[in-house]
């Protein structure tokens, strides 16, 4: 019987996201006579404010933890970066250079350092990385030192400076894309095609839906949004959409989920909007899915995504969804078949396609079963794990 291949799954987010649940659902079926996996992290985050711990998830699944000491930001990097942006204030591409370089002295080579002597303290066959490549970099420099096989699963569209894309080529094995747009946008930066492997999110549609939330807001037709509070996620297009809809007399109710840096700014836009009693932030919630069912129409209205496992959730609940015209949510909806994509940024457009759905119960209901078939019959978490086994199989074979 062969040993199995020793991985080292380093992951470097600091809060729960789909890319963490994509991440769980992988190492809950991966074989385990083939892949001894052990995460790494920096920090063991909640999922949500009083959420179980990840150490606590990763425990039920029986995949150990380790935590890698965090550095505070010394005070001279703090200084050069001031300086750097003040003297390169002209240009920001020579600007974000200067302060790459500053991070990567103070930050990356340090964490690679610990790294390096973690693959070879644990006798590690591979290091899987679960972000994308410009916050993975130690993983990289750690990879190539030890002289390991690397592999990247790329979770979102990412921007890459020169430097990043060539350590990209010259250290990773294989990159694991999302979606198709996510490997186009890294062939687009000159990563090598040849690294490439699209594997698509997924979901498991075998699963019982949870019942929708009850009661949370006043009868009538609900829209709502899930996602992290930033500014990538443009709700604040979503809360413009919906002042309209209300000035237009349409009885609209809407819910956000989901927490961030942007909520304190979206709670005063909707109150400068007059539409506070039409919304709720219901913060963080550890089962959206619950939340989602209670929607009519869900809309996603962000300016980038990888391939978001939000439109796969309403799409399996049979919600039609609007979303941006952006990389991995346009390869999830079919326009006009399970809902309708608009050119992000586009408020008018996204009050259009909200105010038609809302408008007409039979179109929502006919986009929302399409989207249901379309998420089993292409979008099965069987086919997820076998193409990431694979890639994880091919590299270094």
């Amino acid at each position: 019987m062969s040993t199995p291949k020793r991985i080292l799954l380093l992951d470097t987010g600091n809060e729960w996201g789909g890319g963490t649940n994509s991440m769980i659902e992988l190492l809950k079926r991966l074989d385990r006579s083939r892949f001894a996996v052990t995460c790494c992290f920096y920090k063991d985050y909640r999922k949500g404010r009083d959420g179980r711990l990840l150490s606590e998830e990763l425990a039920d699944i029986g995949i150990p933890l380790i935590l890698l000491p965090i550095r505070r930001q010394p005070l001279w990097a703090k200084l050069a970066k001031e300086v750097a942006r003040g003297i390169f204030s002209w240009s920001s591409r020579l600007k974000k250079r200067a302060v790459f370089a500053i991070e990567r002295r103070w930050r990356v080579a340090p964490r690679a350092a610990a790294l390096h002597q973690l693959l070879v303290e644990g006798a590690f066959d591979l290091l899987y990385m679960n972000n994308q490549p410009a916050s993975n970099l130690e993983g990289y420099l750690a990879g190539q030192i030890a002289g390991l096989p690397v592999v990247q699963h790329c979770r979102i569209e990412p921007t890459l400076q020169a430097s990043e894309a060539a350590i990209v080529n010259r250290v990773a094995s294989r990159v694991i894309c999302v979606s198709q747009g996510v490997a186009d946008v890294l062939a687009a930066q000159h990563v090598a095609e040849n690294r490439l492997r699209v594997v698509y999110n997924a979901i498991d549609s075998s699963a019982a839906l949870p019942p929708p939330v009850d009661g949370v807001l006043p009868a009538g037709p609900v829209i709502g949004t899930v996602g992290q509070l930033t500014a990538r996620k443009g709700v604040q297009h979503l809360l413009q959409a919906v002042a309209t809809l209300k000035a237009e007399g349409r009885p609209v109710s809407c819910l956000i989920l989901g927490e961030g840096p942007q909520r304190g700014e979206l709670e005063a836009l909707a109150g400068q909007l007059g539409i506070a009693g039409q919304l709720r932030f219901v913060g963080f919630q550890p089962v959206p899915l619950a939340w989602v069912q209670a929607m009519d129409v869900c809309v996603l209205c962000s300016s980038k995504e990888g391939l978001p496992r939000v439109v796969l959730e309403a799409m399996l609940a049979g919600k039609p969804v609007v979303g941006s015209d952006v990389t991995g949510t346009r390869e999830l909806i079919v326009h006009e078949e399970t809902g309708i994509l608009y050119h992000h940024g586009d408020v008018p457009a996204l009050t259009a396609a909200l105010r038609r759905l809302l408008s007409d119960a039979p179109l929502r209901q006919a986009m929302g079963v399409a989207g249901r078939q379309r998420v089993i019959e292409n979008f099965s978490i069987a086919t997820y794990v076998a193409g990431v086994t694979q890639v994880l199989e091919e590299a270094g074979a």
